[in-house]
């Protein structure tokens, strides 16, 4: 979904990222990507903000999250070759790159010493992920143990 990766902690992979990417720019309300359309690559959030949604039956669609400055979108998408599973649009005016897939798997491919950094950032995708589900699951639980029992 959405991944942040402070500069200072993968700087080499910053760097190879920099010379493979499209910067463009987004205005308010601006689509980057739709839920259920193929992935055709990453978007790194450089300046502003990104509301991603989930998709819903009912209008306005439930936020997700809101990502900033120094977010990948879409990487374990672009990795598995799946569709986006969540929509996402510019908050406000933004900055976002995008690395085309077939480009950035062909420089995996090139340069096997970046694979292991991918590998822990979709690790860390993950774990966010859960402790989400956990928490989301939490609060539900907590829910409930204070709604009164209906009786039938």
């Amino acid at each position: 979904m959405a991944q942040t990766i402070p500069r200072s902690s993968y700087p080499e992979l910053w760097q190879a990222l920099n010379r493979l990417k499209c910067v463009r720019t987004y205005s308010q309300g601006a689509s980057v990507f739709r839920q259920g359309r193929p992935a055709h690559g990453i978007y790194l959030i450089e300046k502003g903000e990104v509301r991603l949604t989930l998709p819903s039956s009912v209008k306005p669609e439930r936020t997700f999250e809101v990502a900033g400055p120094g977010t990948v979108l879409g990487l374990s998408e672009t990795m598995t070759g799946e569709a986006y599973k969540l929509s996402a649009e510019a908050v406000g005016p933004a900055e976002i790159a995008h690395v085309e897939r077939a480009t950035l798997l062909k420089f995996l491919r090139d340069h096997h010493q970046f694979c292991l950094q991918v590998v822990r950032l979709l690790s860390d995708d993950l774990h966010q992920l859960y402790q989400r589900f956990q928490c989301v699951n939490s609060e539900e639980r907590s829910r409930r143990k204070a709604s009164p029992a209906s009786v039938n």
